[in-house]
């Protein structure tokens, strides 16, 4: 586990699931959430990080929302992000297995099967483009030479940064993940602190990205 310690501390706390406003605690989305802008604290800034950790690793904390790269010097970028409803947090150390630019979506086949109970059939592959949920650019994680199922991609619903809304992926703004792809190489180090700030060893569970209740309306 790494070290890590962010300066400056005054960052405003990210929203509660239990506030009404913000709520995702049923991931239940409302119109008033899709109309909601990213709040300041989320945006794309270069910050102090004090990590014995080397440039070019990502480190993301999903308690706060907020994922950084790690420049060296005790400078990282800090991305405002959004991470996995209650129930699809997870932590562990992995890798960047690959890269891709305007990703195909391919829904897991428990997703797929969960959704037809409730009416909702999905395709097994969206391609790429400005209405695929897995936005421009999309980073998969590996453990070992495994598919760990998770990514760190960008999303066509910008006002869900900062909230729990996924299946455990890693959400990011267009322009963000865009910028972050860029100055990441495959095999680069990815650390995610889960729940509690806890960490362990990953699921491999057959999760993908959940978005339905955003297509949907809940």
């Amino acid at each position: 586990m790494t070290a890590m310690s962010v300066l400056p501390v005054a960052v405003s706390a990210a929203p509660r699931v239990d506030d009404p406003a913000n709520s995702t605690a049923s991931s239940v989305v409302t119109r008033e959430m899709m109309k909601r802008p990213v709040p300041e604290q989320f945006k794309r800034r270069l910050v102090r990080l004090s990590t014995n950790e080397a440039p070019g690793t990502i480190i993301v904390d999903t308690n706060n929302k907020f994922l950084y790269l790690v420049e060296g010097n005790n400078k990282a970028i800090r991305y405002g992000i959004g991470v996995g409803r209650e129930g699809f947090g997870w932590s562990g150390i992995v890798k960047i297995g690959r890269k891709e630019e305007w990703p195909s979506w391919r829904p897991p086949a428990e997703m797929r099967s969960r959704e037809a109970r409730r009416g909702h059939m999905l395709p097994e592959v969206q391609k790429g483009g400005p209405d695929n949920p897995l936005g421009a650019r999309a980073m998969y994680l590996y453990k070992g030479n495994q598919d760990t199922i998770f990514r760190i991609h960008g999303t066509n619903q910008p006002w869900s940064i900062g909230l729990n809304l996924s299946s455990g992926c890693i959400r990011m703004n267009n322009k963000d993940v865009e910028d972050l792809y860029q100055h990441t190489a495959v095999g680069a180090k990815v650390i995610v602190v889960g729940p509690g700030n806890k960490q362990g060893d990953i699921s491999f569970d057959d999760r993908g990205v959940d978005i339905l209740r955003t297509i949907f309306g809940g």
